[in-house]
């Protein structure tokens, strides 16, 4: 480049920023036909523009580059004139310094940052016209080595002047101008480039004629245009350097944030547009440095910048060092604190994954494979992309179709959904299995695949074929019912919520859709499927939860009530048969569905819900006219699984017809006669049995159901239970002298004040946390996991006071405090208790090349967030 204009970069020595004053002074432009006016206005084209410039510059080039210098001091918001004396006897240097001194510091009036529909058309414009002008020039004038020279020293000598300390929007938006103009170039290299691969291959063609065939004066033509080519490459190429280096490399470590992210966004253009200059290691080290920027924009912008490179299959060569010195730290940018870093360093993996499999390590990956448990949705989904990836797609290798023992061909997804099974049972964490469905729904349609799963579980191995061994079918059942459980609801677990709060129609379309099919099939496949692992309560438990989430209607519109029959016996003989908590919890619940009443089939399943309380009732007052020997085991165990049973069922079914509050409060008022030796699993369920009754009293009362009585009636026998129960339950909680008894009594008498007492009702404080459900959680509940990340921000005295609270509502009582739907609770609870250390996920892992009995250790990395699910 010439050195005809070009000054020693100056030294940066920012001024103090002083105070914009809060008045405007009008911008007053003399000449309107000054190149600022024109794109100010808006009144000609940029293309239009651009050529009416070049006109000028080709017949008197001084005064069309005074036009250009003009054109750049003006849009900073100086109001001093560049004179034909300045140009030719000043350096940029002093031209900027004696602008600055006309430079109005005080006021706001900046065009580049103004603000306003015209200040925003033209910044547009403004970019437009320099990339324009670039591109207009880039046959002739560009290579003049005047204009081009001139420019960039001007800019490099704006860009780093005293006028971009006045504010850091203008400071940012000249550095945006240098930016554009230098990737305006590099698309001019990229076509000089490929003017000089097309001029070679015509030259090498003519060559290689025979001499018979061969056109002397075309040859020459040829040469001679290929190494007019190669002379403006070499000059384009030095521009480019000069410009690099007096700009990007002096300001990618700048001290303003959007600096630093224009940088490598732009750098990333230069590398993917034109990879035979730029993607060098020269230049990625840039890329490399800031990944570990402080800043979670300019992190995003670095994994921007890279994903196209890693995508392309030629670039694959180039690299290879780059990779192998920052590819540990792309990986542990998948633990960002900041998510969007966070998903995109997932999906830079997954495009190595792709283009470049022999890049990552076992260990790499099995990194990556526990993000499906994350917390955070964005970034499990993008997890769970990867999982799909590496594990659950079929590819050229996978095994020929399987047949069944019966030589039915087993379906596409078998292999995968096999994959998944081994994936969530090595995991080791079976209360996650929502977490992994979630992570998996929307990026692979096996997650749906209904018939698939039923034909793995229903039919026997064929010929070549490992059966599932107890564990997989657990796992594989599991899954299967979170995936019906997402479908039929579109809702996330809990802490899982997804950005978007408003639901589209075309996901309740969805929902609905899904609904209806997953019904169609599991109403005739349950039965089947409850028949084969009856024996089994961890597989009955969540099979018995699927009816939930039917759309009942098809019962009867697609006539299939002899299904509803035998899914309704299946259950009766479940209720008979097992006595494990959660079998019973799930099954009363799934009865109290079937049984809703504005369905037609609510007539079906309360003949056989009636039928099955009988049973139990029965049953119960049987055991009840027993004298309880202490040492007979059988006893105790039919008396407590009878009792466990019937308290159930009371929390979800209304048993009062059934008479049974007597022999029940009895049994309680008994509690603590030596000579009864009531077992006290069986008095806690007495406890829960008559709570329950109470319950349903007030309810009958407040509805206006009558059953037989008159609302006297019935406010005076709730009444005449509500005296007897509380004192009991108070006398209880002291005399007891089991904890368990305790507990339940104390339990009791809180929701009971809680529903009853109209001075509590009117204390927010001491009301129940939902008023609609007191015995369920809040609607709101799930804010809480939210809530925790910002538990740091808190001031500790503030955090005190937060726990204090939250343990005295936990100790005074939260009613089904273990389920699932409490855990924001416990999770924000924890989260303001003092720690002392922090791993990056709620277990130990095993290191993946590390022994049996090694465990390894996730180390906390700057910028990285190791909040997991659970």
């Amino acid at each position: 480049m010439s050195s005809s204009k070009k000054s020693p970069l100056p030294t940066r020595s920012p001024a103090p920023r002083r105070k914009i004053a809060a008045v405007k002074k009008p911008l007053t432009v003399e000449d309107e036909s000054t190149l600022f006016c024109i794109i100010r206005n808006g009144k000609s084209s940029v293309q239009k523009t651009v050529d009416e410039w070049i006109e000028q510059y080709k017949a008197d080039r001084d005064s069309g580059l005074r036009a250009i210098m003009q054109f750049f001091i003006s849009a900073s918001g100086c109001k001093g004139k560049i004179t034909s004396q300045m140009q030719s006897r000043m350096e940029y240097a002093a031209i900027i310094r004696h602008m600055t001194e006309e430079f109005d510091e005080e006021s706001d009036e900046y065009p580049i940052i103004m603000s306003g529909p015209q200040w925003k058309k033209f910044r547009s414009n403004f970019c437009d016209f320099v990339q324009t002008l670039v591109k207009q020039c880039q046959y002739s004038i560009i290579y003049d080595q005047y204009l081009m020279d001139n420019v960039i020293s001007l800019l490099t000598s704006l860009s780093d002047s005293q006028v971009v300390f006045v504010s850091s929007s203008l400071n940012v938006k000249i550095f945006v101008l240098a930016m554009k103009f230098m990737t305006a170039l590099v698309e001019v290299a990229l076509t000089v480039s490929i003017h000089l691969d097309n001029t070679s291959r015509q030259y090498e063609a003519e060559r290689q004629k025979t001499s018979d065939g061969r056109a002397s004066d075309r040859l020459e033509a040829l040469l001679a245009k290929h190494q007019e080519l190669e002379k403006n490459m070499d000059e384009i190429k030095e521009m480019l350097t000069y410009t690099f280096k007096s700009i990007f490399v002096h300001r990618f470590r700048d001290t303003v944030t959007d600096i630093r992210a224009i940088c490598m966004a732009e750098i990333g253009i230069w590398m993917r547009r034109f990879p035979q200059n730029f993607l060098d290691d020269s230049y990625l080290k840039y890329v490399g440095w800031t990944l570990n920027d402080k800043v979670g924009d300019v992190r995003l912008k670095c994994l921007q910048a890279l994903e196209p490179l890693y995508a392309s299959e030629q670039l694959k060569g180039k690299l290879e060092l780059f990779t192998s010195k920052f590819k540990d730290r792309v990986v542990s940018m998948t633990l960002d604190i900041d998510c969007d870093v966070a998903v995109q360093a997932v999906r830079s993996v997954i495009t190595i994954h792709k283009y470049h499999r022999e890049v990552l390590s076992d260990k790499d990956c099995q990194a990556l494979y526990l993000l499906v448990f994350s917390s955070r949705r964005a970034v499990a989904q993008a997890a769970g992309e990867f999982l799909n990836e590496r594990l659950l797609t079929l590819d050229e290798t996978s095994p020929p179709a399987l047949r069944t023992h019966r030589g039915q061909i087993r379906l596409p997804s078998t292999p995968l959904i096999r994959h998944l099974v081994d994936f969530f049972f090595e995991s080791e964490m079976p209360e996650h299995g929502a977490y992994l469905v979630d992570s998996l729904i929307d990026s692979n349609e096996m997650m749906k695949d209904w018939e698939c799963m039923t034909d793995l579980l229903m039919e026997d191995p064929g010929p070549g074929e490992e059966s599932l061994d107890d564990e997989q079918e657990t796992s594989l059942i599991e899954l299967m019912t979170c995936c019906i459980k997402q479908a039929a609801t579109g809702e996330s677990p809990v802490g899982r919520k997804p950005a978007r709060k408003v639901t589209t129609t075309k996901q309740i379309h969805q929902v609905q859709e899904d609904r209806v099919r997953l019904t169609e099939h599991f109403i005739q496949t349950l039965p089947l499927l409850l028949g084969k692992f009856i024996g089994d309560p961890e597989k009955v438990a969540n099979l018995l939860l699927i009816p939930q989430f039917f759309n009942l209607e098809i019962y009867t519109t697609s006539r299939q009530e002899e299904s509803l029959e035998s899914l309704l016996r299946l259950m009766k003989t479940v209720v008979e048969r097992r006595t494990e908590t959660k079998v019973l919890e799930n099954c009363a619940k799934t009865l109290e569905v079937l049984c809703t009443e504005d369905h037609a089939i609510y007539s079906r399943c309360d003949v056989i819900r009636s039928t099955l309380f009988d049973c139990l009732v029965k049953r119960l007052r049987d055991v009840l006219k027993e004298p309880v020997t202490a040492g007979d085991k059988d006893q105790v165990f039919a008396l407590v699984s009878s009792l466990e049973k019937v308290a159930i069922f009371s929390s979800c079914h209304n048993l009062g017809p059934w008479k049974l509050w007597d022999p029940l409060f009895n049994a309680v008022r008994e509690a603590n006669n030596p000579s009864r030796s009531f077992p006290p699993e069986a008095i806690k369920h007495c406890i829960s049995a008559c709570h329950s009754a109470i319950l349903w009293e007030l309810l009958q009362l407040e509805n206006g159901s009558r059953r037989g009585m008159s609302a006297s009636q019935q406010q005076k026998q709730l009444r005449v239970h509500l005296d007897a129960f509380i004192p009991l339950m108070a006398e209880l909680v002291i005399t007891s002298n089991f904890a368990l008894v305790r507990h339940q009594a104390y339990i009791s008498v809180c929701d009971l004040l809680i529903v009853f007492s109209n001075k509590l009702k009117g204390n927010p404080l001491s009301g129940p946390l939902n008023p609609n459900d007191p015995t369920g959680p809040p609607p709101n509940l799930a804010f809480l996991v939210i809530a925790a990340e910002f538990t740091k921000k808190l001031l500790e005295q503030d955090i005190k006071t937060v726990l204090q609270f939250l343990d005295r509502v936990l100790t005074m009582g939260t009613p089904s405090s273990r389920g699932e739907e409490w855990q924001p609770l416990i999770l924000y609870r924890n989260s303001l208790a003092p720690q002392t250390a922090r791993r990056a996920y709620g277990r130990p892992r095993r290191d993946a090349g590390g022994d049996d009995g090694e465990i390894a250790d996730d180390n906390d990395d700057d910028g990285s967030d190791q909040e997991m699910a659970g």
